[in-house]
């Protein structure tokens, strides 16, 4: 049985030790969030946080996690309190297929965690082992100063409370 903190949650699984993170998550716990690219850990669909790093799980064994803290996408925000990073997101129309979207999240959460001002080569450097094929490179790079910016401001990038209010219309439905 091998145990870990999943989104601050315990929980345990009976499975293989070898058996890569990815699956288990995916299949074991029902949060597919974090996507199967390439089963080689190269292009980063596939990225949660280990201990507050982004790593690429489809590589990991989920023994290398036992008794550690593993987050996922949908463990950083919720619909209603959408974390920094997830704002500026879209604040800037980052995805357009998505797919890679929630390693590219994870991985610029992890990167503004070690330094909050990155450069713009210091953003390609740690973006570098994610890959989107919709080719979003220059948004992801602005989505990142953006959340940078607004960590250090406090500004709200976005606000779904605010930005989804849905007003009655004449006959009383909400448009």
């Amino acid at each position: 049985m091998i145990s870990f903190s999943l989104n601050g949650e315990q929980v345990s699984t009976d499975v293989s030790p070898d058996t890569p993170l990815l699956w288990v998550v995916r299949e074991h716990f029902a949060l597919t969030g974090p996507k199967f690219g390439c089963g080689m850990g190269l292009c980063g669909a596939c990225t949660m946080h280990f201990n507050g790093t982004a790593v690429r799980t489809c590589v990991l064994p989920v023994a290398a996690v036992a008794n550690s803290e593993v987050t996922t996408i949908e463990g950083v925000g919720t619909p209603e309190d959408l974390h920094v990073v997830q704002q500026a997101w879209i604040k800037n129309n980052v995805p357009q297929c998505g797919y890679c979207q929630s390693g590219q999240i994870m991985s610029a959460i992890s990167l503004l965690k070690t330094n909050p001002n990155p450069s713009d080569k210091e953003i390609d450097d740690a973006m570098s082992g994610n890959i989107c094929r919709c080719g979003t490179y220059p948004r992801i790079k602005q989505a990142i100063h953006d959340a940078a910016g607004a960590m250090q401001t406090g500004v709200v990038l976005f606000d779904p409370k605010k930005e989804l209010e849905l007003e009655p219309t004449e006959q009383g439905e909400l448009a």
